[in-house]
């Protein structure tokens, strides 16, 4: 997959930005549609710092189709994105027994937050999400519902790095 730089999309219609930013967010066209607008972006770090301000003034609905977008953790890999299938790919084989536990939290998490549990898992065992999710949901909603978009802004721009073969750590500029 082959992303443009920052003044090619900057020269993007919004629809086009949106369409070529997809693939990082899972989609999510309505926040992308915010971040194509404010551009200009000098670098990629530039746009997450953006990413992070649309984020503090996007209404509810916007984040929360954000946070939906992405696959549950533990999903069957037939039904994610390339992406998502490359960072939950982790060589645990859990017998059944972790992917259930799995899809129950998942289900607990929406139940009791209205939102999809999303967290940075590149890399990390699908067994120490299970305990994460548990962590979640003894937080308030609000602040799942930010610690949920800072991640999934996180994972967009680990993505752009990956996509652009960069090997050192995405700095976005703060947090």
């Amino acid at each position: 997959m082959d992303l443009p730089g920052a003044d090619a999309l900057n020269a993007l219609s919004p629809s086009a930005f949106a369409a070529a930013l997809a693939p990082l967010f899972e989609g999510a066209p309505r926040f992308l549609h915010r971040l194509a607008g404010m551009r200009p972006f000098d670098s990629d770090a530039a746009m997450f710092v953006a990413a992070r301000e649309v984020a503090a003034t996007t209404p509810e609905d916007e984040l929360v189709e954000l946070l939906d977008a992405h696959p549950r953790i533990g999903a069957d890999p037939s039904a994610m994105s390339r992406l998502s299938r490359d960072e939950q790919q982790d060589g645990d084989a859990d017998g059944g027994g972790l992917a259930q536990e799995l899809a129950d939290l998942n289900a607990v998490y929406e139940r009791r937050f209205g939102f999809r549990y999303v967290v940075f898992v590149a890399g990390r065992p699908r067994a120490a999400i299970a305990p994460l999710i548990e962590v979640g949901l003894r937080n308030e909603r609000g602040a799942e519902l930010r610690r949920g978009v800072d991640d999934a802004i996180y994972i967009a721009g680990d993505r752009l790095r990956v996509l652009r073969g960069e090997s050192n750590g995405f700095e976005e500029g703060g947090s």
